[in-house]
């Protein structure tokens, strides 16, 4: 019987195999065989690929056969998705290449024609996180969809390359965003967007394959309260807020920006929502209230968009914890019992399950430092906050995690074979304040916390020391059955790549200082490594053509860690977006590691005005409306450009730049609405003093090496007891 069984999932394996070879429908994504259709590789989104040609005992014979190098030069961050010896692949700046995925050869390249304009209304650079395809049947053409960075969502032939519709989803004069990759599920393409930060209303919107006709849309947080809501889910949550700043300017929130699941057995959709708009409850929603549906999963259903049920990950949202994390569909045996269930590591740092018809939470587990919450209660489903959480009455706060998350954008995968989940974690912690400015800036982040408040240590040796000691990144094989990690692989930086788990038992994985590595899946151990010159943080994927195994990841230097957290993390090397491509062989195209180190400070163009008040209004104007792309305190890491190193020429066409645009070209908007010429003459003396600032190469001297050991214990100390750094951050600030 157990035979038959075998024989009969064999043959339905195979032609569901051949079937996805030839039409991208439903049954070709539950079932891609050898293809990788999908963000997630199918809807479970597990990104476990079955391929096993490659793996422990042979995986050291990897070399990269070919790779493509593409014209962008900022964060990657897509999945490739692979059908019929095509690689269907998206890159900054809303563009979208198919190549033959044997040989590299470019079929065809579109390009969506962003402005640049539109980068002062993104988080975290132009990225983009991939493509997805649908066919329906042999009538249709097979398509190719681009959710663009300006809120088009665009269907592309996927022989020709050529458009043959294009919508807008988001409002034209908003500050929407694209940047996630669209799933299309029954014939719709599903698309979410970002933008909280700056002020918006998330939604969800379907649209119909072949004809980009709207058949539905969901918010995922109520309108003005004196309008009726859109839903019965809508008139629900509006109990949940308070006060009107959250409807008339800040929007909200709750942007879905990255997951979106379908789930075929049960027929919904779930997703999962953002962080609040402002992100500082008491400004957002000054009389309480949970604030549904801000960082939560939602449950619809696929035809409708119909409300099934939530659950909020983080009730009340103070502290930008989004739930828009990979969300993850399997079977667990929990109890003695099957359960289908969803499973989730956001960025606040607890690893939840949740049975997905119901919504029941079965689990939730800290997979990470946490000091936020000490805990979630289990009978009731909502995390315990500890006196650190709640900055805006304490004078501030050091957190863990920051913003920035656990867990943010990168893909985690759960092996079939050993039942784990690989989590790309970051350890990060955050300076939390009260912003004393909460006045709505149009086209800027309107946080109410003042995350850019410098909070530097009084010395470049204790600001080394606090960063070697506090930010660093793992690799978490987390047990969900367990509770518990099995195995944890440290990196020195945080802003890792997405995973990928195989059934040969290997677990790729690329880093920030730009390896591309593989581990055994079992217990961590490093078995084979490729160097970079750049960063690889995107989600790797497997393929076969011809009968071989491939194994392919973008690299490219981005993201809002690599973009704010600046010069500790910097890596001296180019910035070079490219498709990497191995298989087993021996094919010699290794290049040479390139290098961009910046070696002299350059002379500055104008006097400087050594105006402490100056400055330090400069100082509080950079953070508002430039330490996102520059870096916090001007601290770059060289994927733009680091302003203490700015050219003589630079300083002399400061002002035209940063008031008249004179870059916009580059994405560099000019800030004339927001900025007078006061204002910028102040945020060019605090990069005066910043440029004079400029440690001498890190060279410490032998009370500097004291020092720095001193404040390093002392950070360790901090990070396993919080409060020890939260009483002494004066002492050294």
């Amino acid at each position: 019987m157990q035979q038959l069984k075998i024989i009969s999932g064999l043959l339905v394996y195979l032609s569901v195999a051949y079937a996805s070879a030839e039409v991208v429908n439903t049954a070709a994504i539950e079932h891609p065989g050898a293809d990788w259709l999908s963000y997630g590789r199918d809807y479970s989104e597990q990104r476990f690929s079955p391929l096993d040609e490659i793996n422990q005992d042979n995986v050291d014979e990897l070399d990269l056969v070919w790779s493509f190098d593409f014209s962008t030069a900022r964060g990657m961050e897509a999945t490739p998705l692979v059908h019929n010896g095509v690689i269907y692949i998206s890159t900054g700046w809303s563009h979208a290449y198919a190549l033959d995925a044997k040989t590299g050869e470019e079929l065809w390249h579109f390009d969506a024609e962003v402005s640049k304009k539109h980068l002062v209304k993104t988080c975290c650079g132009p990225v983009n996180r991939g493509v997805a395809l649908w066919q329906g049947d042999e009538d249709q053409p097979l398509q190719v969809f681009l959710g663009a960075l300006d809120g088009r969502l665009i269907a592309i032939d996927a022989k020709t390359g050529e458009p043959n519709w294009s919508v807008q989803t988001t409002p034209i004069e908003s500050n929407y965003s694209i940047t996630g990759a669209p799933r299309v599920v029954k014939g719709m393409v599903l698309i979410g967007n970002g933008g909280s930060e700056l002020g918006a209303r998330g939604f969800v919107s379907a649209y119909d394959a072949v004809t980009g006709e709207r058949r539905w849309r969901v918010y995922t947080v109520p309108k003005d309260p004196k309008q009726p809501q859109e839903s019965p889910a809508l008139e629900a949550a509006l109990a949940t807020w308070s006060g009107d700043y959250w409807h008339r300017e800040g929007g909200g929130g709750g942007t879905a920006w990255d997951s979106l699941v379908y789930d075929p057995a049960l027929d919904l959709v779930y997703i999962g929502t953002g962080n609040g708009s402002p992100w500082n409850r008491e400004i957002r929603s000054p009389g309480g209230g949970d604030n549904l549906y801000l960082s939560s999963i939602l449950a619809l259903e696929a035809d409708t968009g119909k409300y099934v049920w939530h659950y909020q990950v983080t009730p009340q949202d103070n502290w930008d914890y989004t739930a828009t994390q990979q969300l993850v569909l399997a079977e667990l045996m929990i109890d003695g019992v099957e359960r289908s269930v969803i499973m989730q590591a956001p960025k606040n740092g607890f690893f939840y399950v949740l049975d997905r018809l119901t919504g029941e939470l079965l689990s939730a587990d800290a997979y990470a430092q946490i000091s936020w919450a000490s805990h979630v209660d289990m009978k009731t489903g909502r995390p315990v906050e500890t006196e650190y959480a709640d900055y805006q009455n304490n004078g501030g706060s050091y957190i863990w995690p920051s913003p920035y998350g656990a867990h943010n954008w990168q893909p985690m995968s759960f092996s079939q074979n050993t039942g784990l989940m690989y989590i790309p974690l970051q350890n990060i912690p955050g300076y939390f304040s009260a912003d004393a400015d909460v006045s709505y800036r149009i086209n800027r982040w309107n946080t109410g916390v003042d995350i850019n408040e410098s909070r530097d240590p009084k010395s470049w040796v204790a600001a080394k020391a606090s960063m070697d000691a506090l930010v660093y990144g793992e690799l978490v094989a987390w047990d969900p059955l367990e509770k518990r990690s099995r195995w944890r692989v440290r990196h020195p930086k945080p802003s890792n790549g997405g995973i990928l788990s195989t059934a040969g038992d290997l677990v790729f994985q690329g880093t920030q200082e730009g390896q591309f590595v593989a581990y055994d899946a079992f217990n961590g151990d490093k078995l084979w490594q490729f160097e970079s010159d750049s960063a690889v943080l995107a989600g790797p994927i497997s393929y076969t053509v011809d009968g071989e195994q491939y194994v392919a990841v973008a690299q490219g230097s981005g993201g809002v860690v690599m973009l704010t957290i600046g010069e500790e993390l910097k890596r001296n090397r180019v910035n070079q977006n490219r498709l990497l491509v191995f298989k087993r062989g021996d094919f010699n195209r290794t290049a040479p590691l390139a290098s961009n180190e910046l070696t002299a400070i350059m002379a500055l163009g104008h006097e400087a005005s050594g105006d402490s008040a100056s400055i330090k209004h400069g100082q509080t104007l950079y953070g508002r409306n430039c330490a996102s792309c520059h870096g916090i305190s001007a601290k770059s890491n060289g994927i733009v450009p680091d302003l203490r190193y700015m050219s003589e020429q630079t300083h002399k066409e400061f002002v035209n730049i940063v008031l008249g645009g004179a870059k916009v070209h580059r994405g560099m908007i000019g800030f004339y609405e927001t900025l007078d010429l006061n204002d910028t003459e102040a945020i060019h003396d605090f990069l005066d003093q910043q440029q004079q600032q400029l440690p001498d190469k890190l060279a410490m001297s032998a009370m500097q090496k004291i020092e720095y050991w001193v404040m390093y214990w002392s950070a360790k100390l901090g990070e396993k007891f919080p409060f020890i750094m939260n009483s002494t951050r004066d002492m050294v600030m």
